[in-house]
C-alpha cells in the first residue's frame, strides 16, 4: 500500500462575516488542480491559502477529493477543548448585572455561558472578561466578528507602544482567542498571531534562616499555620484556600492536594514540624470543612493570607519582596539544595513539564558554592 506523500492543512477563516475552510498547502500542481474542482474555490491574499465556504457538504468533498492524494491536516480545525470538571460552578452574575457607563461596551453573553459552560475558575474568568472588553472598545465602533488577524495584530502594537508587559500581552491573546476559538467556534483562527517572547525572571528565593525568622515573628497558631504550610509543602496560594481538614492525612503524612492547577490531583510532604500546630490550631479554631476558614466558615480569602505573609516578613526585617509564592520557590530551592532528585520536587510541586522546575537550578546556591571566583586566586 502507498501512501499520500503530500499535504494540506484545513485552517478557520472569517472572510465577507461568513466562516471558511482555509486549505493551506506548499506549491503543489495535483493540488492545485483538486483546489480547482471543489464549490467555488477562492484565493486569499491576506491569509496566502485557497478557500471555501464552511459547510459539512464542502468538508466532505474536501475529504473525498483529497482521499489517496494528499494527507488532510485538521489538528487546527477539527479539535475540542476539555471541560474542566473539577472547577465548581462559575458565578458571574455581578459581571452581567453591574452598571455600565455609556457608550462601554460589554462582553457579549454568549462568552459569559461559554466560561460558564467550560467551568473556567474565577480568577481566570476575571481577567479575560476585563482584557477582553479593553479589545472590545479599542475597536469601539467595528463589531467582534468583523475584526480579522490584522486588526488584532494592530491591536498588540498599540499594547506594545503603551509599554503593557509580555504577560498582558499574552493574556489578552488568550482573551480574544476564547472568543473566536471557543465561543465562536472557530479553533485555531489567530495561528498567525505572534505572541511576545515569555520573560524569564528568576524567582524570588528566602533562605532557611529568613523563613525561620518570619516563623518566629508569628503569634497568631492559625497564621502560623498559613506559612508553615505554603513553606513546607510548596503549596500555591489557591490550593491552600481548597485543603480540607480530610486532606491532612498524618498516619501516612502526606497532604493531598485536589483540583490543583490543570484539574490534578497530588500528594505533597506533611511536615512533622507543623502537625502540633495544625492540631493545636484546630482545637483552638474547629474549623468544619476547610483547613482555613474565615470566621464565618466559609474558605480563608488570599487577600487576608497575602497580609499574613508580609506581614510575617516586614517583622522580620526581610527586603525582598515576599509574597505566599516566595515561599513555594523557597520549599522547591532548598529541597535541591539539600540534594533531593529534580523528579522528586517537580512531583511535588506539580510541575506538568521538568523544564519548569529546572528553573530552581538557577538559585540553588549548593550549584555554585565549589567554585571559586578568580579574584580569590590572583595572589
Amino acid at each position: 500500500m502507498t501512501y499520500p506523500t503530500k499535504n494540506i492543512t484545513l485552517k478557520h477563516l472569517l472572510i465577507d462575516s461568513k466562516k471558511q475552510i482555509g486549505i493551506q498547502f506548499y506549491p503543489d500542481k495535483v493540488i492545485q488542480a483538486i483546489i480547482k474542482q471543489l464549490p467555488d474555490p477562492k484565493w486569499s491574499k491576506i491569509y496566502g491559502m485557497a478557500y471555501v465556504l464552511n459547510t459539512k457538504e464542502n468538508l466532505t468533498e474536501i475529504f473525498e477529493k483529497f482521499r489517496g492524494v494528499a494527507w488532510v491536516n485538521c489538528n487546527y480545525f477539527l479539535q475540542d477543548r476539555p471541560l474542566q470538571n473539577n472547577n465548581k460552578p462559575l458565578d458571574i452574575e455581578w459581571f452581567r448585572n453591574r452598571k455600565l457607563s455609556n457608550g462601554y461596551k460589554c462582553c457579549p453573553e454568549e462568552y459569559f455561558q461559554k466560561l460558564e459552560i467550560k467551568k473556567y475558575s474565577m480568577s481566570t474568568a476575571k481577567t479575560y472578561i476585563g482584557l477582553f472588553e479593553v479589545f472590545l472598545n479599542h475597536y469601539k465602533d467595528i463589531e467582534p466578528i468583523e475584526l480579522n488577524e490584522n486588526d488584532v495584530r494592530d491591536y498588540l502594537g498599540h499594547m506594545v507602544r503603551e509599554r503593557r508587559s509580555n504577560s498582558y500581552i499574552n493574556q489578552s491573546i488568550n482573551a480574544i482567542k476564547f472568543y473566536y476559538e471557543v465561543v465562536m467556534g472557530m479553533p485555531n483562527r489567530f495561528y498567525d498571531i505572534e505572541r511576545p517572547r515569555k520573560e524569564e525572571k528568576l524567582p524570588v528565593v528566602l533562605s532557611k534562616n529568613e523563613v525561620a525568622k518570619m516563623l518566629a515573628t508569628i503569634r497568631n497558631v492559625k497564621h502560623k499555620c498559613i506559612v508553615s504550610l505554603l513553606y513546607s509543602a510548596g503549596l500555591r496560594l489557591g490550593e491552600l484556600l481548597k485543603l480540607k481538614i480530610s486532606d491532612i492525612d498524618s498516619d501516612r503524612m502526606l497532604i493531598h492536594v485536589v483540583g490543583a492547577k490543570g484539574n490534578k490531583d497530588r500528594y505533597t510532604i506533611l511536615s512533622q514540624s507543623i502537625l502540633e500546630d495544625l492540631r493545636r490550631y484546630y482545637k483552638e479554631y474547629r474549623p468544619k470543612e476547610y483547613l482555613i476558614e474565615s470566621p464565618n466558615g466559609q474558605k480563608y480569602s488570599d487577600t487576608s493570607v497575602r497580609k499574613t505573609v508580609k506581614r510575617a516578613a516586614t517583622l522580620a526585617n526581610i527586603r525582598k519582596r515576599v509574597s505566599p509564592h516566595t515561599l513555594r520557590h523557597s520549599f522547591a530551592t532548598h529541597l535541591l539544595e539539600d540534594g533531593t532528585d529534580l523528579r522528586y520536587i517537580q512531583a511535588l510541586l506539580g510541575h506538568a513539564s521538568s523544564r519548569t522546575t529546572e528553573i530552581y537550578t538557577h538559585v540553588a546556591t549548593n550549584i555554585v558554592k565549589g567554585i571559586k571566583s578568580p579574584l580569590d586566586t590572583l595572589n
